[in-house]
């Protein structure tokens, strides 16, 4: 079964602009079939998700996405999972991610910036404060000329990274709690990760000994070369492909736009 799907999107239950309801439409015009809300740590706005997307005629699918201790920017997308049976760690996982603004304004004053968090709580409004929304404030104080430079002079650094160390699940505990749960897992956006070549081989190899489904393969800024090789990664590892936008909104990740990509999805739907 082939469909136009985003399997990778964000909405305000965490650090997206739009209401699940808001990005069911837009994704609807965007020609999209089959959509999966992946808000981090949290399925929130799932229920909200559906009743918006069966109004519209959307196939809605479950979804989650993960940050996981082992490497830098290692994040797992669990899919169709039980609610039941995740909630509770879930919520575990939420409560530490609510707490993290505090190691975040911590972290940003020992680099001379003092973000007030009445301001973050008020960008995330209702979601779960991310670093989307630091940047923000910090743009709109003038620390930073852009929210790029948010990230590469402050939230994505070596240092940060290292503050954050120890704070997440592992991805062996990420992917079998997913599996256990009834769900199919993906790889997220591989690019990211700090590995390339034979070391990320290894990864996939450990990842699908855990339970792995699939790799995210198609996303907004991999390169053409990036996408070969992670579609061969795929095909030599008996892996599935999966692909989405990564959607936070304009006002967040101006270069990820929604998807509305043709994919293989007999094995999730």
């Amino acid at each position: 079964m082939v469909c136009k799907a985003d399997l990778h999107t964000h909405s305000t239950a965490s650090d997206g602009q739009y209401s699940p309801a808001e990005l069911a439409e837009l994704i609807k015009k965007r020609g999209a079939e089959v959509w999966a809300l992946t808000d981090h740590d949290n399925i929130d706005g799932v229920a909200e998700a559906k009743a918006a997307g069966k109004a519209l005629g959307l196939r809605v699918i479950q979804g989650v996405e993960l940050s996981a201790d082992d490497y830098l920017n290692l994040h797992i997308l669990g899919y169709g999972f039980s609610a039941a049976a995740l909630q509770d760690w879930l919520n575990s996982l939420k409560g530490g991610r609510n707490d993290r603004k505090y190691r975040i304004r911590d972290f940003l004053r020992t680099k001379g910036l003092e973000v007030p968090l009445d301001e973050v709580d008020a960008e995330a409004a209702d979601g779960s404060i991310g670093r989307p929304h630091f940047a923000m404030v910090m743009l709109r104080h003038g620390m930073v000329a852009t929210r790029k430079e948010a990230f590469d002079k402050y939230l994505d650094t070596p240092d940060f990274q290292e503050m954050e160390k120890g704070m997440k699940p592992s991805a062996q505990e990420c992917v079998e709690r997913i599996k256990a749960a009834g769900g199919k897992v993906s790889l997220a956006h591989p690019y990211q990760i700090v590995l390339n070549g034979e070391s990320l081989e290894k990864l996939v190899c450990r990842l699908k000994g855990y339970g792995l489904d699939a790799i995210e393969c198609y996303y907004p800024i991999h390169t053409l070369e990036e996408t070969a090789g992670y579609l061969k990664l795929a095909k030599k590892y008996d892996l599935r492909v999966t692909g989405g936008s990564d959607f936070h909104g304009e006002k967040h990740k101006p270069d990820h736009p929604l998807a509305a990509r043709e994919l293989a999805l007999d094995w999730l739907i």
